[in-house]
């Protein structure tokens, strides 16, 4: 068991979405070892005048949270957006603590949540071809000789994950692995191993047409040839791909699962099963009416 000093500090961004965030908190204060970790909240600020009434009502509500080691707020005056808010909040965290879990408002925990990815980041703390860990289990069909508890996917997950500060500082949040994908087929063919879908969204990335840190982040890992860690049963549901935030601006069904509470075993030798990441990659795989669609649209095409 890890000493109180030793578990990772929890990162929280929020924006506008005060009861998606009132059911986020509830579930994380309920996990057993909320009274051991700081949290820490970054509440984003308004864009407009049509949301400053939910930003308002976010902070309320952050105002009141209880149940943990340590709380710390950090209210932005202006709107900085999902991607810097994660970059900046995230960067200023773990550079003092060395590591950190981090979760956005619209995902909901089990009680063991904390346990489990403070377990993954001590049991896979020396291995550099592991960038982070999820509590995330998509909904994929892993192959039937597969009997692990978590398997390595060469794509980064952005629901309820935590890496280290030596991974997080490899990271390149401009254009030079970007550029460099695009003369090297072999990095690119890494990089969309984990899902085609990722290829467009880090080209509309670098064109401003979408803000994410996440595919950044996937390509970052890509280039030192790392993974990340799963759960084959889910520790985490996201409540926001009701259409209310801002990477699911429509509703849908295709990422639900069912919370699993009960222990996972962490095999510190884990190892990537190529069965595994075929069918990791054909849940995340563009159809072919998208790829056409990116195609027409935007002229790119994977």
């Amino acid at each position: 068991m890890q000493s109180e000093v030793d578990y990772a500090p929890i990162v929280l961004f929020c924006y506008n979405r005060p009861d998606h965030l009132a059911k986020t908190i509830a579930a994380l204060r309920a996990n057993s070892l909320a009274p051991q970790s700081r949290l820490f909240i970054f509440s984003d600020g308004s864009r407009n005048a049509d949301d400053a009434d939910k930003v308002k009502a976010v902070r309320a509500l952050v105002d009141q949270v209880d149940g943990f080691r340590e709380i710390t707020i950090y209210k932005s005056p202006v709107n900085k957006g999902l991607a810097q808010s994660v970059i900046d909040g995230v960067s200023a965290i773990i550079d003092r603590h060395g590591k950190v879990i981090v979760l956005e408002d619209d995902i909901v925990t089990t009680p063991d949540f904390l346990q489990c990815l403070n377990d993954l980041l001590l049991t896979y703390k020396n291995r550099p071809d592991i960038f982070s860990v999820s509590g995330f289990a998509p909904p994929i069909e892993l192959p039937t000789h597969f009997k692990q508890d978590f398997y390595l996917a060469p794509r980064t997950s952005s629901w309820g994950w935590a890496t280290w500060a030596d991974r997080w500082k490899l990271a390149d949040w401009g254009s030079t692995f970007y550029l460099q994908m695009l003369v090297d087929p072999e990095l690119r063919k890494r990089f969309i191993s984990g899902g085609n879908d990722l290829y467009p969204m880090i080209v509309k990335q670098q064109r401003g047409l979408i803000d994410s840190w996440a595919v950044r982040w996937c390509l970052s890992q890509a280039v030192h040839e790392a993974c990340s860690v799963y759960p084959v049963k889910s520790k985490l549901v996201n409540i926001g791909t009701d259409g209310s935030g801002a990477n699911f601006t429509f509703h849908t069904h295709a990422y639900d699962v069912s919370l699993n509470p009960e222990p996972l075993r962490i095999d510190p030798l884990l190892a990537p099963d190529d069965a595994v990441i075929r069918a990791f990659r054909k849940f995340y795989d563009l159809p072919f009416y998208l790829k056409l669609k990116n195609f027409f649209r935007y002229g790119i095409w994977v």
